[in-house]
């Protein structure tokens, strides 16, 4: 199987490092805009997108691993191409992606000031290792702040509750039981619509709790292969 991880809003590929290095047949993209070439403004064009680059690369028995935005692209890519897949997995993310106002105005400002980006990163990696965390605050300010409020204005826009019990590839939630951006109850309802779904929730984790606890998201996503 062919995984491919997709990173989420204003993010980079090189936040799936603990993944890639653990998997050997796993591949992390990096969307457009982020930080090269133009971000896409839907959700759908990022499908379209990623379509393409998977096409283009001929892999097959694909499983799409997404985080927040990236879970969003990855349950849409379900709905429209399940010929494609082999499997599914959502970490951090949900059916619906509503932005507060409120959040949306600060990522504004912070088109003219980056100190603003730069606390939110900080807060967010907090709990990631040094080795890890401080590689990622680089590569995070390398990407536009404008981009990372055209991500969170296609998560706004994202919302497929009444088609997400369509999904067909065997699918994976995972989330963080401190994730306040998605919270638990986001991957409970897509596990509880999603046929035949499973959900793990992972105590102490929040919303980046791939990168947090590597070892437990893992061994999640070893045990949902094995399962084919």
């Amino acid at each position: 199987m062919k995984l491919i991880f997709i990173h989420g809003s204003g993010g980079c590929k090189e936040v799936w490092h603990y993944q890639t290095s653990h998997f050997s047949e796993a591949e992390a993209v990096a969307l457009p805009g982020h930080p090269c070439g133009e971000p896409c403004t839907s959700v759908d064009s990022y499908v379209e997108w990623l379509r393409g680059y998977i096409q283009n690369a001929g892999y097959v028995n694909v499983v799409l691993v997404g985080h927040s935005l990236g879970g969003a692209v990855a349950q849409l890519y379900a709905l429209k191409y399940p010929e494609d897949l082999s499997g599914l997995i959502i970490i951090g993310s949900g059916a619906r992606l509503r932005v507060s106002n409120i959040y949306l105005e600060t990522l504004r400002q912070a088109r003219s000031n980056r100190n603003i980006l730069e606390d939110f990163f900080d807060k967010s990696y907090e709990l990631i290792k040094p080795e890890l965390r401080d590689l990622l605050l680089r590569k995070s300010l390398e990407c536009d702040p404008a981009v990372f409020l055209n991500d969170m204005l296609c998560c706004d826009r994202f919302d497929i509750m009444d088609q997400v019990h369509e999904i067909k590839p065997p699918t994976l939630a995972i989330c963080g039981s401190e994730d306040i951006m998605t919270p638990p109850k986001y991957t409970k309802f897509l596990a509880s619509k999603i046929e035949g779904a499973r959900y793990v929730i992972i105590e102490g984790g929040t919303h980046m709790v791939f990168a947090e606890q590597p070892e437990v998201v893992n061994k999640a996503i070893e045990d949902f292969l094995d399962s084919f």
